[in-house]
């Protein structure tokens, strides 16, 4: 990925057009059947917990306030919806991980980063009238692990049936799995399955880089967003083992160590469509070739050194807020089957967990 804008960017983004997507006729019963399986996720750990968690991404290891800054003179194709006017807003991070039950970090799955803009104007999408807020979405991967929303149902119903299940089984089946991973990794390889299942190596997560893995609009055209660590104290965290030892919040102690010292620095960057074929919107599953469009940067997040766990924010941000691609403006509206099949379900989970908590869900102005 490209460390700095371009002056005048070398590709040329394809225009976004209506027939890009694809609906199937069964799609409104296929997220009905993704709400009712994340539900039951959510259902099976208020049970155990008598506290509602996420359907998925449960399991937060850093709450964090800082800024982003939108750079100056960006090219026309890149100053789009939220990056087409330079200046500086607040933000909130969360990162997680990914199951929707809150595990020993030893059962190591694939990280996520919430991110939540505030302050932004425009038309806003569907279900978001009158907040101020634009939200991304990310995984530490480029694409995702569904090509489809039926396949990324079936997943989803094989791991509902694990929720709760067995928790020192799956710390050494994890254990396993990494092992497996680690011999493909040595050999040029990766497996996002394996990842996703436990496999995932036991390094520090602010060392990750993420995208949105599925394609969102960007203004006239269509794109992935990326969020990646740029300065030197988060780069050499980049594939650092983290030792667990009996520490089952060993993530979470991670990032509260690393913020109580340090601040931190990302670029935002934009991989923008050139070739429908090559960068599919309805097959989620492809990983877009950055040699036909590289990332390019738009913005800067940074975070001063602060604590990462706090009751105040784990009260505001972690219980109070929730973190959708649908929340924000109709010019970064989400594309794709896995994406429009999610929306139900981010609305579901959001509505759950202010009932069954007591606590209502809002966004910050």
């Amino acid at each position: 990925m490209n460390d700095l804008p371009a002056a005048s960017i070398a590709v040329r983004p394809l225009p976004f057009e209506p027939s890009f997507e694809q609906i199937p006729d069964d799609e409104a019963q296929t997220s009905a059947e993704l709400a009712e399986a994340l539900h039951s996720i959510m259902q099976t750990t208020f049970n155990d917990n008598g506290h509602a968690t996420r359907s998925v991404h449960a399991k937060a290891h850093g709450l964090l306030r800082g800024r982003i800054t939108v750079l100056d003179n960006l090219p026309a194709e890149l100053a789009q919806g939220v990056f087409a006017t330079p200046g500086t807003l607040p933000v909130v991070m969360r990162f997680s991980t990914n199951p929707g039950d809150i595990l020993d970090d030893k059962v190591s799955t694939p990280r996520g980063l919430a991110l939540k803009i505030i302050g932004v104007e425009g038309e806003r999408l569907p279900g978001s009238d009158g907040a101020v807020t634009q939200d991304f979405v990310m995984i530490n991967a480029k694409a995702f692990t569904s090509a489809t929303p039926k396949a990324f149902l079936k997943s989803l119903k094989m791991l509902a049936k694990t929720t709760d299940k067995a928790p020192g089984l799956k710390k050494a089946f994890s254990a396993v799995l990494r092992g497996v991973e680690a011999a493909i990794e040595s050999v040029g390889g990766e497996s996002g399955t394996l990842k996703s299942l436990g496999g995932h190596p036991q390094t520090h997560i602010l060392g990750e880089s993420f995208s949105t893995v599925a394609p969102i609009l960007y203004g006239a055209y269509y794109a992935k967003l990326a969020v990646v660590p740029i300065s030197p104290a988060l780069t050499a965290l980049t594939d650092q083992h983290v030792d667990f030892a009996d520490n089952p919040d060993g993530l979470r102690h991670a990032v509260k160590a690393y913020f109580a010292q340090n601040s931190a620095i990302w670029e935002v960057r934009v991989q923008l469509a050139t070739d429908l074929e090559k960068m599919p919107i309805e097959d989620a599953s492809v990983e877009w070739p950055e040699k036909l469009s590289p990332y390019l940067t738009v913005a800067r997040i940074e975070v001063d050194a602060q604590d990462a766990w706090t009751s105040e924010n784990v009260e505001e941000i972690d219980d109070g807020m929730s973190f959708s691609p649908w929340h924000g403006l109709a010019a970064h509206r989400p594309l794709g089957g896995v994406m429009r099949v999610r929306k139900p379900s981010y609305e579901m989970s959001a509505g759950f967990r202010a009932e069954h908590n007591g606590c209502p869900i809002h966004e910050p102005r």
